[in-house]
Parts: structure tokens; C-alpha cells; sequence
């Protein structure tokens, strides 16, 4: 099932993009891994026929259950139809798909190229309502608090500057581009420089100061909820569901069409 699985994605991608800290430019040299995500079609048979649904595929340098190394390798590609609930519902990671700078884009059909231009379509009240979340999580597991308690910290982490700095990083950054998206309806990637500076500077420790972390994090997301509760942002209180839908619907079609053996085309 594995094998036909990745035979499937691979055959049937239409986008795949850099992931994770290097599309947000927040890679550090001989410590980062490599993370990308995509999206295929499904094969007809698998979303009107018995075959059953493909939902998505991750392919991995390492086996499961054991952390990525530096310039470790990982992929996910997601099928159209989950990667579409999970962007709508305002995933974070996802969205970076639609958003991913040129360079970063590895692979886009001209339905991929589609896609990405339907971006500002997921862009909505609810995405940055579910971006605070994220950071919410990272922080939990940061000071080891609520169902995240568990949740194990980095400990050559902790041991070289007293706190979990990639938790404390990536709420930061969940933060700051939550911030942007909140006020001004967009994701720039990667990061605009002062801030990605100011990620990274965290990430690597050279911040020594949790409390400070904490508050400069607290203070971004009380930015973000005041201008959510006040209703003084230029983003739609919901995603565009409708033209997502019926792209969807006729992306389906095409790619099916297109992809037919010869004799069962029409």
C-alpha cells in the first residue's frame, strides 16, 4: 500500500513547495533540516470509486519516531481535497504553501499555479484566530503546561541557554506573521528582514532572557486578538469556501481528464 501510495502522489502532484524554517528564512546552517509540502489529485477511483481515499504521504530521511538531523530530508504531500480542509481551516503550515517565494517552489502544474494564485481566497478572520492557537500551543510546550506538558523539550536546548529556544522561536513567529496577516491581509515569506532577524536571534539562543520572550510574544498576540475582537482588520471573517469549492470541483475534472489512459478519454 506504501509503494502504491507514493506512486500515486508522485504521479499525480501539481505543487510542492519548500517547508518549515527554510521557506520562512529562519535556517541555521548545520543545524537546520530540509521540510517541504505539496499537494497531488487523488486518482477518480479513490474519490468516487472503491479504492478508498489517499489522503497524504510523507516520505523521510529518518524513520518515524526518531528526530530529523541536520539537512535531514522530509515530505509530506497532502491530497488536494485535505490539503484544501486543512488551508481553509487556516493551518498555518499549509498556507505557506500558497505563499512560498518563488525559489522556494519546487514544483507547480499550471493547476499549482492555480492554487497558489487562489492564496489571498484562505486568507480570513478564522486563519489568524487558528494561527494564535499554534502559538498558544508553543508556548505550552515551552513551559511544559496543559495537555502540551508532556510534550518533550530539546534538552542539549535547555542545557545551552535554560529554555527551549525553537518553541520560544517558532510562537514568535507565529506571532509576528499572525501580526501581518492580521493587518494587512497578507504572508510575506520569508519573513521581512527586522523581524526574521529577531526570530532567529531567539532560535539561536542569543536571547537569555525567557521573561522577555514571553512578554514580546504576549505582546503580539494581544495585538492580534484586540484587532480581531475590534473588528479592525482588512481580513473577511471566513475564507472564500464558495471559489475554493468550485475550483476545487473543476481541478478535479481537468487533472482526471488529462491524466485518462487514451482509450477512456472522451
Amino acid at each position: 500500500m506504501t509503494a502504491g501510495l507514493d506512486a500515486a502522489a508522485r504521479a499525480n502532484e501539481i505543487l510542492r513547495t519548500e517547508a518549515g524554517s527554510g521557506v520562512h528564512g529562519l535556517a541555521i546552517a548545520g543545524v537546520s533540516d530540509h521540510d517541504e509540502n505539496g499537494v497531488f489529485i487523488e486518482p477518480a477511483e479513490h474519490v468516487m470509486g472503491l479504492a478508498g481515499p489517499l489522503d497524504h504521504y510523507t516520505w523521510r530521511d529518518r524513520p518515524e519516531g526518531h528526530r530529523s538531523q541536520a539537512g535531514d530530508r522530509e515530505c509530506t504531500l497532502y491530497s488536494l481535497r485535505k490539503f484544501l480542509r486543512l488551508a481553509v481551516a487556516g493551518n498555518p503550515n499549509l498556507l505557506l504553501v500558497l505563499y512560498a517565494p518563488k525559489k522556494s517552489v519546487f514544483r507547480s502544474t499550471p493547476l499549482g499555479d492555480e492554487l497558489r494564485a487562489l492564496g489571498p481566497a484562505f486568507l480570513s478572520q478564522q486563519a489568524a484566530r487558528r494561527t494564535v492557537g499554534y502559538l498558544d500551543g508553543q508556548v505550552a510546550m515551552l513551559l511544559g503546561r496543559g495537555r502540551q506538558k508532556d510534550m518533550p523539550k530539546r534538552p542539549e536546548l535547555v542545557a545551552a541557554h535554560g529554555y527551549d529556544t525553537k518553541f520560544a522561536s517558532h510562537a514568535l513567529r507565529l506571532g509576528l506573521q499572525g501580526l501581518e496577516m492580521t493587518e494587512h491581509a497578507r504572508l510575506t515569506l520569508p519573513m521581512p528582514t527586522e523581524q526574521r532577524e529577531r526570530v532567529l536571534a531567539v532560535k539561536s539562543g542569543a536571547v537569555l532572557d525567557l521573561d522577555a520572550v514571553l512578554a514580546e510574544i504576549a505582546a503580539v498576540r494581544d495585538r492580534i486578538e484586540a484587532l480581531l475582537d475590534a473588528g479592525t482588520t482588512p481580513l473577511p471573517a471566513e475564507p472564500d469556501t464558495d471559489r475554493i469549492s468550485a475550483w476545487s470541483v473543476e481541478a478535479h475534472l481537468r487533472h482526471w481528464a488529462a491524466t485518462a489512459p487514451r482509450g477512456d478519454r472522451r
